[in-house]
């Protein structure tokens, strides 16, 4: 896609480890072209299902159901959701989620870096000027096998605890209650509560009026994306248009990437966006951290 030249180029492969190999891959659009594949049904295309069948088709059922004895995590309106109706749905789609963006490309890193540097790079750089010279008395030590290979932490800093919020308005009225930014805070205030040491959020949401809400909220420190926001009731697609094509595709994956990464999450289960982060969180480590929502999903 976007940074990206060569066979990677407008594929998924330039943000993530290619779905399959190249040979399958070729093998699949070679058959592509048989026209005995498409009549025999071996290939099919979205004109092959009904828009009910895209969203709501069949799941596989070979492997029993591992989401029914699964802990209940989601709180909505104060209660736990131990049992809904799209519960088979939500523990494979999460499945998908996670193997399709299991590995990030070099591109993907870059885009995080470059996130990462501009929200929390002057902090991080406080923390170091403030140690002073620490490399004065450090004794110099030959690492073992177990720490360098096994104990070592490379991952890039990021402030801990942090909390991601994902505040979606906008045209999705249309499908689901939407919201204000206060309610999405009630609950980070919850957490807080329990987890006093918390106190910074990261803000994802095509609002500007949310990201100049937030400012409201002292005892928080908040961090986002630089980026325009939507002002007013511009529908979704009229306000990535007005950002590019780049920039629409880039941003919001550094959200969804931040958000999966969060130690905590509040967000809006009726959003297909925080319906795929919560997979993301689910299959990463995270089921444990809880997810608070302020709505749930339509067809619960």
């Amino acid at each position: 896609m976007f940074g990206f030249s060569g066979s990677s180029r407008g594929r998924w492969s330039c943000y993530f480890l290619p779905e399959t190999s190249e040979e399958c891959r070729k093998r699949a659009f070679a058959v592509v072209r048989e026209k005995e594949a498409w009549e025999s049904g071996t290939v099919t295309g979205k004109q092959n299902y009904s828009s009910k069948v895209i969203w709501a088709g069949p799941i596989p059922k070979l492997w029993g159901k591992p989401w029914s004895y699964m802990k209940p995590t989601t709180e909505i309106n104060g209660s736990l959701i131990s049992k809904h109706r799209k519960m088979d749905r939500r523990w494979w789609r999460a499945q998908a989620v996670r193997y399709l963006m299991r590995f990030q490309t070099a591109y993907t890193c870059g885009l995080m870096n470059a996130a990462r540097n501009t929200a929390f790079g002057k902090e991080a750089a406080e923390i170091v000027l403030s140690a002073g010279d620490w490399r004065k008395n450090k004794k110099k030590k030959v690492k073992t096998e177990i720490e360098e290979q096994v104990w070592s932490n490379h991952k890039p800093w990021v402030p801990r605890p942090m909390l991601s919020v994902h505040v979606r308005m906008g045209d999705k009225a249309c499908e689901m209650r939407v919201a204000a930014l206060e309610e999405y805070m009630h609950l980070a205030d919850r957490i807080k509560d329990r987890f006093p040491e918390l106190n910074k959020i990261w803000l994802s949401t095509e609002m500007k009026e949310v990201v100049d809400k937030s400012k409201d909220y002292d005892h928080w420190r908040f961090y986002y994306t630089e980026v325009a926001r939507q002002v007013g009731n511009k529908s979704i697609a009229e306000y990535e248009a007005s950002l590019g094509r780049e920039t629409s595709t880039n941003y919001p994956l550094v959200n969804f990437l931040m958000a999966s990464e969060a130690d905590f999450f509040v967000g809006a289960l009726g959003s297909t966006w925080c319906f795929l982060i919560d997979g993301m969180r689910n299959t990463g480590g995270k089921v444990m951290s809880g997810y608070l929502s302020v709505n749930k999903d339509r067809f619960w």
